[in-house]
């Protein structure tokens, strides 16, 4: 696995996750797909904000070392697609993901990383030492 499209995947995630995307998912197809070595997928909350979290990826890009080299779905915002070669976002509005469920398709091995879960643990986590330092 390549580590610096491992690491580009996540800055995209945290891209996503400041951004109150919601139920982020990377995961890695390289062996399933040449069309790309990871697929991030999230959802928003409606469909002004699934175009928000696209702009905001796509304005990011740059600074993350990615190239847009295309997108679909902006008009409808049900489901856009940012193909930056290597990194494929799918960000998609909640029905709609549902519908499709590319994480029963890609993620066979159950090996995606959460990213969400993750972060919302880690959030759990500092506020409880937190308190408890606050407690002492």
């Amino acid at each position: 696995m390549n580590e610096s499209i491992k690491q580009k995947a996540l800055a995209v995630c945290e891209v996503l996750y400041n951004k109150k995307a919601q139920d982020i998912v990377a995961i890695h197809v390289a062996d399933k797909t040449i069309v790309a070595d990871w697929f991030i997928i999230c959802s928003g909350r409606a469909t002004q904000q699934v175009k928000s979290l696209a702009d905001e990826v796509d304005h990011k890009a740059l600074e993350l070392g990615l190239t847009l080299r295309r997108s679909q779905g902006y008009g409808d915002a049900k489901w856009i697609v940012l193909d930056f070669a290597d990194i494929l976002v799918h960000i998609f509005y909640p029905e709609e993901r549902k519908y499709y469920n590319m994480e029963r398709l890609w993620d066979e091995d159950d090996s995606a990383i959460r990213y969400s879960e993750l972060k919302d643990e880690e959030a759990r986590e500092a506020a409880r030492l937190k308190k408890e330092k606050a407690e002492k």
